[in-house]
């Protein structure tokens, strides 16, 4: 059995956005989780990642 979550990269004005998203991402790697897909939704600027695990 797997589980499935979405996250969103959060857009920031200023600063570093892509270092965050990617400590995030290394976050949810550590924790068994795998990226299956990303994609940006129409008319957005925000990168949604589908992530998935099995589940315990």
């Amino acid at each position: 059995m797997k589980e499935y979550k979405i996250i969103k990269q959060k857009s920031k004005l200023f600063g570093d956005s892509d270092a965050e998203f990617e400590k995030q991402l290394n976050d949810y790697a550590r924790q068994g989780w795998i990226v299956k897909s990303a994609y940006i939704p129409s008319h957005s600027t925000a990168v949604k990642v589908i992530l998935e695990r099995a589940k315990n």
